[in-house]
């Protein structure tokens, strides 16, 4: 599958992948400035995400296939990449299955294991059970994820995905095919392999998605991975913006 993308700038091609029920556009401040360095910069809507197509299956070796297929097709192959949990998993599953198109990879906040989903299962049935009627007003959509997602600005990043203009309003992303899908994004598949080039693994100093026991598995796969540990909770780009730039600048400068 050949996935909707936004580019910017010129140079050596750095790729972005964002998490689940995200978009290209969440790394627009990111992307903007690693641009400015002199990089060509992809942000990638990975399948049943943002405008690229709905097709069934989330498996990792198939979203992975389509990034490599995107990229080549692009001219952008070999490239860094950049990947944000659910997009952190798909860019390692790219870096073992190709390793030849990934000149270095940085993964945020995410480590090849099983994770339980029920949190964004409750989100995403939480999204299907809203009535897409016309006259739908997004402080009502707004209002009918209150119950299961009290956050504020979750809501707001959830609702990015629901295109109020249309009548009757709809959801721009395959919302069925990610909540059949639910099980292989949360999991991880036995992918045969190893990475050898330079990996940067950043986590949330208040996150717990990469834990110390998750390093074994993740030097596994990536003998050369080094880890790092900058001031936010999951959401790292979107917490704390500058310090996910220093880092990601400071990586792919090196060598």
């Amino acid at each position: 599958m050949k996935l909707n993308l936004v580019a910017m700038g010129e140079g050596p091609p750095v790729v972005l992948l964002h998490g689940l029920l995200g978009a290209a556009q969440n790394f627009g401040a990111i992307q903007k400035a690693i641009a400015a360095t002199g990089r060509r910069v992809l942000a990638l809507d990975l399948r049943n995400h943002g405008r690229s197509p709905h097709a069934p299956g989330m498996a990792y070796e198939t979203m992975a296939a389509d990034v490599a297929e995107t990229l080549a097709a692009e001219g952008a192959w070999p490239a860094a990449v950049i990947g944000h949990s659910m997009g952190g998993k798909v860019a390692m599953a790219l870096a073992l299955a190709r390793p030849e198109g990934v000149e270095r990879l940085l993964v945020a906040d995410i480590a090849p294991v099983t994770y339980p989903t029920p949190l964004f299962t409750r989100y995403v049935a939480a999204m299907q059970a809203i009535p897409l009627q016309d006259g739908l007003a997004r402080r009502d959509a707004d209002a009918a994820l209150a119950p299961a997602v009290p956050e504020a600005p979750l809501r707001a990043f959830l609702l990015q995905n629901l295109v109020f203009a249309a009548s009757p309003p709809r959801w721009r992303i395959g919302l069925a095919e990610i909540a059949a899908g639910m099980g292989e994004i949360g999991g991880w598949p036995p992918i045969a392999g190893r990475y050898d080039g330079p990996v940067l693994v950043l986590s949330g100093d208040a996150s717990s998605y990469v834990k110390p026991e998750h390093h074994g598995p993740i030097r596994a796969l990536f003998p050369a991975a080094c880890f790092a540990t900058m001031a936010a909770g999951h959401w790292l780009h979107a917490e704390n913006p500058q310090a996910f730039l220093a880092a990601a600048q400071e990586f792919l400068g090196e060598g």
